[in-house]
């Protein structure tokens, strides 16, 4: 093993691609013979390089932390590994031997399973139709609901192999998942962002069975961006930066500073600030909002709030609780079935949003700015490039027949500037970017328009730290000029710093409302989960 505590940015490597005889020496864990050795690994898609000779070591026995920026080539390491892209260059070990991985059933085969971010299960098929979904040879699910109850006791799952995923939580199909992949033989397992939608709760019954698993022998890889979680979860973390591998060292000998510092290749300041509201005022004032789905399922359930300028409203609740419809009801997207959503002018007047097309609330002067959950389906266009994408805002700045480039194209290099996006050019289509590299463009976009209200969901959902960081950057400077922030968020731990009041929603209902100072990670968390669960401080 390799330490850094005593080097500046934990860089362990002047050359990540030639490490000379004595760093291998030092990083062979004790002599340890490695599940799997990654070597050499060249990975590009057109003139984009997302791995570049990289080496990774994976141990049984081991929970490793793989960290880097966006845009780095985390997943895509992985994806190679667990079968879905094949490199341009390099080796893969497993056990010692050079092996080719093809697709993911030659992974499987191989016992590696990736448990990915988006999970690919059928909602109208049982777990255990689920998990056996695709394997070959004759279909006993009685059987396979026996060896399901096995892995589940062994390794500490709750799962019921006759239960509809569709009637499942967000932490009930990961459990599937995972299930599915240790079914099909899996003792290398590789986990995606394995805690962005969970509760507090959810996250420490997660970890307490991948350390079962891990204490059992499996090999596990988790790609997260929580410090804390790494901190608290890994025993050894490994580093990219630009494609590379920069390091590693054991989790004991680290911090989430200097590891912060590994990624980005420079000293950054993890200090969320949370200045206080000044003359926070009313701005969009919601009453007895009531939202139902298409298919008459209710989402919103009599929600009611007002949303101050110059003030962080944070919401907080399980995925799937109406967030993304109550975002959608106050910028119009949303058709309602009750309630109001007023917007309070600074004179005292109201203008009635309900029923209003998004336009015509722009036109009457409501700046609104919405940052939406689903990026490539509601915010951007894929196949259009970072200019086009900036002047899905702006085009009506043209005039007659003519649009104005020039203002997009400026946003544009704004934005690849201030918030460090990893692309060739402004010319480069969306769809070339990595997902966190795709956030940066659309939370940019929104925050550059000026807003007077602006809505977020999930704005930091797959950015670095170093990113993440500098978007909390940015909306306290929207709070510091008066504009009124509703903020939807998956980290608590965020929340509690960035939010001035935090609303939870419990099953479409608000749960309470209560101030992010002084408000605790256990209390948030048990109303999420139960109604009224924490005290109620609106």
């Amino acid at each position: 093993m390799t330490h850094a505590a005593a080097l500046p940015f934990a860089v362990l490597w002047a050359d990540p691609a030639t490490p000379n005889d004595t760093e291998r020496d030092v990083n062979a864990l004790d002599n340890r013979v490695a599940a799997v050795k990654m070597r050499d690994i060249t990975k590009t898609f057109g003139p984009v390089v997302a791995n570049h000779k990289v080496w990774l070591d994976i141990y049984r026995g081991e929970i490793l932390a793989l960290l880097g920026e966006n845009g780095s080539g985390k997943t895509t390491l992985m994806n190679m590994l667990s079968g879905i892209y094949f490199p341009d260059e390099g080796q893969i070990f497993i056990d010692g031997a050079e092996v080719v991985i093809r697709s993911p059933k030659e992974a499987f085969d191989l016992g590696i399973g990736m448990i990915h971010q988006h999970f690919k299960l059928v909602n109208v098929l049982t777990a255990a139709e689920n998990i056996v979904l695709g394997l070959e040879g004759k279909l006993d699910l009685k059987a396979a609901a026996e060896k399901i109850r096995s892995i589940c006791d062994a390794y500490g799952f709750e799962v019921d192999p006759d239960q509809k995923v569709y009637d499942m939580s967000v932490s009930q199909k990961q459990t599937v998942e995972i299930v599915k992949v240790l079914y099909r033989g899996a003792d290398i397992l590789i986990l995606d962002e394995p805690t962005a939608v969970l509760t507090p709760q959810e996250t420490d019954k997660l970890f307490a069975v991948l350390r079962n698993m891990r204490d059992d022998g499996k090999a596990i890889v988790i790609i997260t961006h929580k410090m804390h979680e790494v901190e608290e979860l890994s025993d050894r973390v490994a580093v990219l930066r630009h494609g590379a591998f920069v390091g590693d060292m054991l989790t004991k000998d680290t911090n989430a500073q200097e590891m912060t510092n590994m990624m980005v290749g420079h000293p950054v300041v993890l200090n969320i600030e949370r200045p206080e509201p000044v003359d926070p005022r009313p701005r969009i004032e919601v009453k007895g909002l009531t939202v139902r789905s298409i298919d008459g399922i209710l989402k919103l359930d009599d929600v009611s709030f007002t949303a101050n300028s110059g003030e962080i409203l944070g919401i907080a609740g399980i995925s799937g609780c109406g967030q993304k419809e109550l975002l959608e009801s106050i910028a119009g997207l949303q058709p309602t079935e009750a309630g109001s959503v007023c917007y309070v002018e600074d004179d005292g007047s109201r203008e009635e949003l309900i029923g209003k097309d998004p336009l015509v609330i722009a036109e009457m002067g409501v700046s609104l700015s919405f940052v939406p959950e689903d990026r490539l389906g509601m915010g951007l266009v894929a196949n259009m490039d970072l200019t086009d994408n900036m002047m899905l805002r702006s085009y009506r700045r043209g005039r007659g027949p003519f649009l104005d480039r020039r203002f997009p194209k400026n946003r544009a290099e704004w934005v690849v500037s201030e918030l460090d996006v990893n692309t060739p050019g402004v010319a480069t289509p969306v769809r070339r970017l990595s997902g966190g590299n795709v956030q940066k463009v659309l939370v940019g976009r929104e925050i550059s328009s000026a807003p007077t209200v602006l809505l977020t969901a999930y704005a930091v959902r797959g950015l670095d730290i170093g990113a993440s960081y500098t978007i909390y950057d940015m909306i306290n400077e929207q709070k510091r000029k008066g504009v009124a922030v509703i903020y939807v968020g998956e980290d608590l731990d965020v929340l509690l710093e960035l939010a001035d009041r935090i609303l939870v929603l419990c099953g479409g209902k608000v749960s309470g409302i209560v101030p992010g100072r002084g408000a605790t990670k256990r209390e948030v968390g048990m109303m999420m989960t139960k109604l009224g669960g924490g005290r109620n401080d609106a």
